[in-house]
């Protein structure tokens, strides 16, 4: 698979899935323009070759506005960006529900908005565009226990990932949504960190893996390649699934 002279955008590319990402697609040959709302964290990118950095809170309309009139048009966008709320129902107050919503959903959509339009015409002249959006196993795939805005928010990903589909799907722009398992990055370090028993927390989240076993950001990486390569220029609109067999 290559992504050679493809412009490609990431977002939350500072660590896990995102900052793998940016690397794999570099490697791959594309010019990779990594955001991140921590400048902190996208520094530790600055020295790969093939990987510009940009700062970028995806929650800002303006900010991503004013990014997609600086930048060149691009051949692919992966909206990566997401937040995993802990809780049932009775425990999502309305402050979360919110947050999690316009940082899942809403971010997403501000971002097709704005890099639609470039999309489209380096659809037109190279023959292919790709957008993916990050979504999960815990979505319309199956339901998680704690997991109520996250699984609404996810499944609301994939219904969105559809809708752009369908609208472009003539015009040579794809949208696909990649549902990944329970995937080992700083971010799920932190929420076994935080468990009462974290010990426990981590044979719980090995244990509905049906592979016994974590998944890493480098099981994601060549998936997230492929749908934003020409590779899978007969796919659109699919919810695709690198979960270890979790929803088998």
């Amino acid at each position: 698979m290559t992504l050679k002279n493809k412009t490609i955008l990431i977002t939350a590319a500072g660590q896990g899935i995102g900052a793998a990402s940016a690397r794999a697609c570099a490697q791959a040959g594309a010019t990779v323009i990594a955001t991140d709302v921590n400048g902190d964290l996208l520094a530790k990118l600055s020295g790969v070759h093939g990987v510009e950095t940009r700062l970028l809170d995806v929650t800002d309309a303006v900010a991503i506005t004013a990014l997609a009139a600086e930048l060149p048009d691009l051949d692919g966008l992966f909206n990566c960006a997401g937040v995993v709320h802990h809780g049932s129902i009775l425990e999502l107050d309305d402050a979360a529900w919110e947050f999690s919503v316009n940082l899942n959903v809403t971010s997403m959509v501000r971002m097709c908005r704005a890099f639609v339009p470039g999309l489209l015409r380096r659809a037109n002249s190279a023959g292919s565009a790709s957008i993916l959006n990050m979504s999960s196993m815990a979505s319309s795939e199956k339901g998680f226990i704690n997991r109520t805005a996250y699984g609404a928010t996810k499944a609301a990903v994939i219904g969105l990932t559809k809708a752009i589909a369908a609208d472009f799907v003539a015009q040579n722009l794809r949208c696909n949504a990649l549902c990944p398992g329970t995937v080992d990055t700083p971010a799920l370090r932190g929420r076994i960190a935080s468990a009462p028993d974290p010990v426990q927390a981590e044979k719980d989240f090995i244990a509905r893996q049906p592979m016994g076993r974590l998944a890493t950001v480098d099981d994601m990486t060549p998936t997230i390649v492929h749908l934003l390569s020409d590779g899978s220029r007969f796919m659109t609109g699919q919810a695709v699934l690198v979960d270890g067999g979790c929803t088998i």
